[in-house]
């Protein structure tokens, strides 16, 4: 069930409010500003963390939530096609390289000791699954070469160039099923869940990528199986800070590469937790609806995130871009925003107490197939 329609001035606000995406990259030359103005640059390195999961969290819950939709007769198709807001994803590439080369020279040659060099490379990395990762993700379903060519290049900095392949071609076929390694099972803490997201999805980026190719009678090894160009612009990323910073330039690459790569799959693990298709009397599973991805509709992470937190629609209607995405009152609701989340699934134990009781009501009639599909 959808929501009333939102008026023009809600529209207009959001339209504003997706500037905000330029404050999380810029969150590390603040740091780095505030380490030189205060004397404490191990201690500032650490603001992009501080800020994205201490104070975002409690701005979602000051400001609320924003659950209205644009008119689907009206607003929708002018607002698909409009220039702006694909002008402010592509924005992301070259903010993403600066600001990698930048934060590299920082890691290598700033004032820091061991904890703010470890407070630099996990804030770089943070602000990459946002800057890079989630924007990527907007990028890659878009149809045309520029905008997926952008979303592979933004991957490639992050050395998770087989999620332009899996996740459109296996975790939107798969999601919510025993066969998506992106999807959390019911009572799956993400310690246990990572491991197997890391190794699945890599893997499972080069079976389809493969089985692509051999429709077309190539062999996997060949100039137009795209993970080879995505890992080997990784490649060329990584070379490059080492030979301008030396092996601290490669470290920080490698090691702002994996926290970003994990925070996407800490978000995979929120979006998707103890949800299921259910099996139909034919053996297939259901077709994929708004119902089987976890909606959050708090309003300032979704400003700052492109509105990712709408995922019930996003998994229901890929093609549809951020800025038309809906919510849906009958999709199952997060009783945060990603940020609060993310805290959360890191204590197994909390998020079990606060999620597993919302997964039980959801399917309160149905628990023998949740039991199947844990």
């Amino acid at each position: 069930m959808l929501e009333n329609p939102a008026p023009r001035r809600t529209l207009a606000i959001r339209k504003a409010g997706y500037l905000l995406f330029l404050l999380t990259p810029s969150l590390m030359p603040m740091g780095w500003m505030l380490g030189r103005y205060t004397g404490l640059p191990d201690l500032m390195a650490w603001i992009p963390v501080f800020w994205i999961f201490g104070v975002i969290p409690l701005l979602d819950y000051a400001v609320g939530r924003d659950t209205a939709n644009p008119d689907e007769a009206g607003e929708t198709q002018a607002m698909q096609n409009e220039v702006y807001y694909r002008a402010l994803t592509l924005l992301a590439l070259p903010i993403q390289v600066l600001l990698l080369a930048w934060s590299g020279w920082v890691f290598v040659h700033g004032d820091l000791g061991f904890f703010g060099h470890l407070g630099w490379l996990v804030s770089m990395g943070v602000v990459s699954g946002i800057n890079a990762i989630n924007i990527a993700h907007e990028l890659i379903h878009r149809h045309g070469r520029l905008e997926p060519w952008a979303g592979g290049v933004l991957l490639s900095l992050v050395a998770y160039g087989g999620f332009k392949v899996e996740h459109v071609r296996g975790h939107h076929v798969n999601v919510s099923t025993l066969q998506d390694a992106s999807s959390a099972r019911y009572g799956q803490s993400l310690y246990a869940f990572l491991p197997h997201a890391w190794k699945w999805n890599f893997l499972n980026a080069w079976r389809l990528e493969t089985e692509r190719l051999q429709r077309r009678g190539l062999p996997w090894l060949h100039w137009r199986n795209e993970l080879i160009w995505w890992y080997g612009l990784t490649l060329v990323a990584a070379a490059s800070m080492t030979l301008a910073y030396g092996w601290p330039g490669l470290l920080f690459f490698a090691g702002q590469s994996f926290v970003a790569l994990t925070e996407l799959e800490i978000i995979n693990y929120v979006e998707h937790y103890g949800l299921h298709r259910r099996r139909l009397a034919d053996g297939r599973f259901e077709r994929t609806t708004h119902q089987h991805s976890w909606n959050s509709s708090y309003r300032v992470t979704n400003l700052f995130l492109f509105q990712l937190q709408r995922h019930s629609d996003h998994h229901a209607h890929p093609a549809r871009r951020y800025q038309v995405l809906r919510h849906f009152d009958d999709s199952p609701q997060l009783p945060g925003g990603y940020a609060a989340m993310v805290l959360l699934a890191l204590t197994p134990p909390l998020w079990r107490r606060v999620m597993d009781p919302r997964v039980e009501a959801y399917y309160r009639n149905e628990l023998e197939q949740l039991a199947a599909a844990s």
